[in-house]
Order: structure tokens, then sequence, then C-alpha cells
């Protein structure tokens, strides 16, 4: 690709080309697959632990099905370093060829792989090799796909290129939903359970094979060719970004100030919303997921909406936009979800209070990081279980060394007595809190709608954040700077908000306090984002 070609693509107007369309599609799928295999492996956890895990009682094996899947989350900062590295040594479109194979190589195995009954110890460890092998990958490969793209699109449209990257979760949410739905449907409960289930994670070969087929026809990024013919590549990518205080300084501030507060609106908006629906306010799974499902593909839109609004008003204000709605709003949104959604446990919540009287000495935080952790206190155990069950209370200090009692009304239990399991429930259920969402009582078009301004909120700060993060680092070390303070916003300060949300509400009693921790992410990104990061929309990107 000629210099004059590049240079003609900062002015050219018009749609997109041939070529440009490809190149959005090819760098897209590597994204597909990664939330391909994220919902693929989240709905099919419990086949995994089935056949993985068969030496432990089944809670046990689900949850070590769940830590295979997060040890693969949390090493993708590592693959950011391994991968960024690489593609600022070798080039862009070598790098994500790789992770792309890896991620497919990785999901494709996992459908093949022998249960516990055949290989014994050797299937979870191999289950295990492959998550990690995967997650390296995926360090990689968003940041090579949202590279790849704004270097080859027009300087006056890499918010809008870059969009269509982010719009793939949900279509990776699709595939994934709509083939194990129509899998189990069509093989019927038994023969699922017991192959049908490999079946969704083989027939990632199929995308594995057509990406890489169409990547192997693009040309290599012409910033990074002219990079190449100039001689002027970083010889030590990771010291450049990293050990240089001018560059390290851009960095960590694109996670405090950028990927931090995106992610926890992502995570919140979406997965957290889901868990929220499902396990806090007990509405059916699948009425959850088809709520989901819709206000998704209602807000997808957005995404390339506000990626074109940002090569137009800035990147900066849209992100900080969505920053700020969240911080504002989503206390208000959380609880008309539970008004729309299941309004008997809304009265219940104000019209039955409940009190935890006991030791503070016996009371932990109680945040689970791996899932395996155990809290068996009496203090722990009482409050576990009222927020197990969606279930506010107030809290009461009891003498030193006093067991743990729950008031409920006029009743009191005690929380180590051996019938406490059962007798929590049941007091809860007589003073009103119910078991499960009324399906006859939700108001369907108003949860989704909530929703749905959810993930509005997500494509405010995620539609622009690809170009955003581009145009914040010189193109030398411009894979290295991208991917590792994006994993570690996505990977630790998202991932790590299902847990800390739960951690929230079970230390105060309120289901929703919990949500303090996204609008506190939310609110140190806004003010880190609109002190100290620069809008980037004019930027030259090929500048070294």
């Amino acid at each position: 690709m000629t210099m004059a070609a590049t240079a003609d693509r900062g002015v050219r107007s018009g749609g997109m080309t041939g070529e440009e369309r490809k190149v959005i599609f090819a760098s897209s799928l590597g994204t597909v697959f990664e939330w391909y295999d994220f919902y693929i492996y989240g709905t099919l956890g419990v086949f995994l632990a089935k056949y993985f895990f068969a030496n432990v009682p089944p809670n046990v094996g689900f949850i070590f099905a769940l830590l295979a899947f997060a040890a693969g989350f949390a090493v993708r900062p590592f693959g950011a370093l391994i991968f960024g590295r690489l593609g600022d040594l070798v080039g862009r479109k070598y790098t994500f060829l790789v992770t792309m194979t890896l991620m497919g190589i990785g999901t494709f195995f996992i459908g093949l792989l022998p249960g516990y009954g055949s290989w014994g110890i050797a299937a979870p460890v191999v289950l295990i090799a492959l998550r990690l092998v995967q997650g390296l990958a995926l360090g990689g490969e968003y940041g090579g796909a949202a590279i790849y793209v704004a270097e080859h699109a027009p300087a006056n449209k890499r918010g809008y290129y870059t969009s269509w990257i982010q719009t793939t979760a949900t279509l990776g949410l699709f595939m994934a939903l709509l083939l194990v739905l129509g899998i189990r449907s069509w093989m019927g409960e038994a023969a699922f359970g017991d192959w049908g289930w490999r079946i969704p994670f083989l027939l990632s070969g199929i995308l594995l094979a057509v990406s890489i087929w169409i990547r192997l026809s693009l040309n290599e990024s012409p910033v990074f060719q002219k990079m190449k013919e100039e001689g002027t590549t970083s010889k030590r990518p990771l010291s450049e970004a990293f050990g240089q205080w001018d560059n390290a300084k851009i960095a960590i501030l694109a996670l405090l100030g950028a990927t931090a507060g995106e992610a926890v609106v992502w995570y919140g908006g979406q997965f957290y919303a889901l868990f929220f629906l499902t396990q806090t306010i007990k509405v059916p799974a699948i009425d959850a997921q088809i709520m989901i499902v819709i206000a998704l593909a209602l807000g997808t839109p957005g995404f390339v909406i506000f990626g074109w609004l940002s090569d137009k008003i800035g990147r900066k204000p849209i992100i900080l936009t969505g920053f700020l709605l969240a911080a504002l709003t989503y206390f208000p949104i959380f609880k008309a979800i539970t008004h729309f959604a299941n309004p008997k446990l809304e009265t219940a919540l104000s019209a039955s209070p409940v009190t935890v009287i006991a030791d503070p000495a016996e009371c932990s935080f109680q945040f689970k990081a791996t899932g395996t952790e155990k809290f068996t206190t009496s203090c722990d155990v009482a409050k576990s279980g009222l927020v197990n069950l969606s279930v506010n209370y107030n809290n009461e200090t009891a003498p030193a060394g006093t067991k743990a009692k729950v008031k409920i009304g006029d009743q009191t239990l005690a929380a180590d007595s051996a019938d406490f399991a059962k007798a929590l429930p049941a007091a809860i259920k007589a003073h009103g809190y119910p078991a499960s969402a009324d399906q006859a009582e939700i108001n369907y078009v108003m949860t989704t709608v909530m929703l749905w301004i959810l993930v509005i909120y997500v494509t405010l700060v995620y539609a622009p954040i690809a170009a955003w993060l581009v145009e914040l680092f010189p193109s030398r070390i411009r894979y290295s700077g991208v991917s590792l303070p994006y994993h570690i916003g996505n990977g630790w300060f998202g991932g790590f908000l299902p847990a800390t949300v739960f951690a929230i509400a079970a230390a105060t009693g309120n289901i929703y306090s919990g949500l303090w921790y996204p609008v506190g992410i939310a609110i140190m990104s806004l003010i880190v984002g609109f002190l100290f990061l620069p809008e980037t929309k004019d930027v030259d990107i090929t500048k070294t």
C-alpha cells in the first residue's frame, strides 16, 4: 500500500470501500469469538463441571468449572503484554492472526476433550490449560483488532469504523444463545446432556477457518508498514510504553480515566443487570434472558451512532457523558427494575424490615475472589442467607461472643441453629417476601425499557473507546499501550464487579448498596478523564 493511498485515505469522502469493509469484518471476527466463547462457556458450565470435575460434589465441581473460566479471564493482561509487544515488533496483522488462531483452537478442543471418567485428573488440567491459552490470546486480540481498523480508517471516520468492532459482543451473545437453545430443542435434553453440549464448542472451528482465510488475504496496517519501511519501529516496546514516564503516565490515565469506568458501566449494564434480575429479584432465567436480548437488540445501533458522533464532537464528551449518566441514575434505574419486575418484593422490602443482631467481630466482608471461600460464622451465615433471598436488613451490635440472630417482625431466628437454612426462607416468605417474581405481575415492557437505558449507557462509553485508546498512544508502542490498560480495566475492574457488588450488599444489608462500586468507579473515571485525558479525534495517528 503506497503512501499516496494512505494520504488519500485521510481526506477521502463517501462510503466504505470493499477493502475497508473486509478489514472491519475480518477484525471483528476475533471479538465475536471472544464473546461467543464467553457465553457458551458460561451457559454450558454445568456440563463442564459434570464431565471434567466429576471427582468432587456437583456444587464444588461447578465452582471449579467457573474458576477455570476465571483463570482465562485473569491472565488477559499478561496476554496483553506478550502480544502487545509482538504487535509492535512484527506487525498488527500477523499478531492478531496468531491470537485468533489460538482462541479458536482453544474453544474447538474443549469440545473434543475427554472427560474425567476417561482421562482422570488430566482432563481438568488440560481444560484449565486451554482456558489459559485462550485468555492469553484474548489479551492481544482486542487491541490488535481495534488498532488494525483504526490505522486503515480515514482520519475523520476512525470512531465510526472502530465502533463496528464494539457491536460484536451482541452478535456473540446472539450466536451463543441461539445455538445452545436450538441444539437443545433439536436433540432433546438427554442427548444434549450426554454429548450434544460439545457441538457449540466444535462449531467454533467453522468461524476459525473463515476468519483465518479472510485475515490471510489482508495487507499489513499502512501505519505499521510505513514505520517498517522507515526503520522507526520500536525495538523495546514494553520498556518504551511502561518504562518511560511520559508513556506510562498515558497508560495509567487511560486505565483510571477511561477503561475502568467503561468496564464497570459495561458489566453493570449487561452482566450485572442479568445477575440482578435472576439472582437478586428472582425473575425466571428465561424471562430475564429474553428481556436482556431484546434490550441489547434495541440498543446495539447505539454503538455505531455514538461511534459516528464521536468523529463529529469528540470521543471524550460522549464517554464522559456515559460515566455521568451511570453515576447519577444507576440507583433509581435498578430500583425501577425491582418495581416493574417484582413489585411484591418491593412492597416487602419497605413493609417488613429485618435486623441482624450480631457481634461485629464475627462479620466478614464477604468478597469471594475465587468463589471457593467459606464463611461459616453465625453472622456470615445470617447475612449471606438474607442476601441470597434478596432481603434488606439493618445491623444491630450484640455483645462480644454472642451468636447472631435474625429478627423478622416479631419473630427471631438463631443463625447457628441446625434448621436455620430452612427456617429463614420460611419466615421470610411468611412476612411477604416472594420466593420468586410472579410472572403475571412482571411489567415486561417497562423492565425492558430500563434494561435498554442501561444498554444505551454501555454504547456511550464503549462505542468510542477503541478510537480514543488508539489515538492516545504513538504508533511505535500503540499495540502494547492500548492492550494493557484495556484488559486490566475490563478483566479486573469489570471482572470483579459481581463479587464486589455482592460483598458490599452483604456487608451493608441493602441489595442496592453494591451499586456504589460501579458508581464510584464511574465517578473516578469521570474526574480523571475530564481533568487529565485529552480529546484525540483530530490526532495524527501516523506519528511515531
